[in-house]
């Protein structure tokens, strides 16, 4: 689940965004450029990708599902936590069927993406995770890609957009500017505020890290229920997600990012460069829509409080209907629109 901002940690605002209309806020020029419609599509409908893909990227060998022309414009979808790819299910052959290259890894500790080395540290820090997504595109020889995602997955494409941003075409975020830092994550926030991080605390903790590892399946239930309270969904949905968190490296991946932004595990070395400019809460300039659920049960900004830090042509939209934390999964035909709508920005 992402932090919010924790950039922004000092400005929480309340856990949903009730009774905004759902409409777009455009914050720069329109755009003359005429976007594909996103064929409608009922959530749920795919339960299944094509036979899974590997590549050696960096660290990791990483498995990837891919789908559409392999000379069509390259969108890469990234999950967050705890998702997976399945999160991407209905909107990946809706992009395909648009003409669009679409790729979605399992981001490090998900699935069948494995560490190349035992030794190799077993790190969550942020800005690990948009390196493996850097080495990712290097790995399948691509330049520039679209990138799209929500939770983790939004804030890993936020950081290549802001420090490569020679390699994003544009980009779709959900809940907006997620780049923080961990001085930022020391500030406190009101008592009704923090008990929203209640799973962060927890996991700070050597019971929190034995429970998660004992319960996780449980434990990463009640986070969907909690993050997405009017998504009903079924178990055989969670499940095919839930499969994920079975890779070896889950616990210590998911635990260390965590820990991490609180500033209470250490990251790399070789990161520490990037987490400086990181720290800087730089503006990212590429095209850009943010998107937000009506029901989002887990903590976010108001879009007020992050449209500053996007320079390029960029606008907000609110995605009604009960929509929560999942919205790619909860709300395919809108994020893939989005995705559509970005791109010909």
């Amino acid at each position: 689940m992402h932090d919010g901002v924790n950039r922004g940690r000092r400005n929480f605002v309340s856990t949903a965004i009730l009774g905004i209309a759902a409409a777009e806020l455009v914050i720069a020029r329109p755009s003359s450029a005429q976007a594909t419609k996103a064929k409608p599509v009922r959530p749920g409908t795919n339960k299944s990708f094509a036979p899974l893909k590997e590549v050696d990227a960096g660290v990791l060998r990483i498995a990837y599902a891919e789908a559409g022309p392999a000379t069509g414009p390259v969108v890469i979808l990234l999950h967050g936590w705890p998702y997976d790819i399945y999160s991407f299910v209905d909107v990946t052959p809706l992009l395909a069927s648009a003409g669009y290259r679409v790729l979605v890894p399992y981001v490090r500790g998900h699935g069948p993406t494995r560490f190349l080395a035992s030794e190799t540290f077993r790190n969550g820090q942020p800005s690990a995770v948009a390196v493996d997504l850097v080495a990712f595109m290097d790995a399948l020889k691509i330049e520039k890609a679209t990138l799209a995602g929500f939770d983790w997955g939004a804030r890993t494409a936020n950081i290549v957009a802001a420090l490569w941003p020679e390699r994003c075409k544009a980009m779709v975020s959900v809940s907006g500017y997620l780049i923080g830092s961990q001085e930022a994550g020391k500030m406190p926030l009101p008592p009704a505020a923090e008990l929203q991080w209640w799973y962060q605390f927890y996991f700070a903790t050597e019971r929190g890290r034995i429970g998660y590892e004992k319960n996780r399946h449980d434990f990463t239930k009640l986070i969907w229920h909690l993050a997405s309270p009017k998504w009903q969904f079924d178990d055989a949905t969670f499940d095919r997600s839930a499969a994920s968190f079975d890779n070896p490296d889950h616990v210590s991946i998911v635990i260390h990012n965590y820990r991490w932004r609180l500033a209470l595990a250490e990251g790399e070395a070789k990161y520490e460069a990037l987490d400086r400019k990181l720290a800087a809460s730089p503006v990212i300039a590429v095209p850009t829509i943010t998107l937000e659920g009506d029901a989002n049960g887990a903590p976010h900004l108001e879009p007020a409080a992050y449209a500053n830090k996007f320079s390029g042509h960029y606008s907000h939209r609110v995605i009604k209907g009960g929509i929560g934390h999942n919205l790619p999964q909860e709300a395919p035909q809108a994020f893939a629109q989005a995705v559509i709508s970005v791109d010909a920005y």
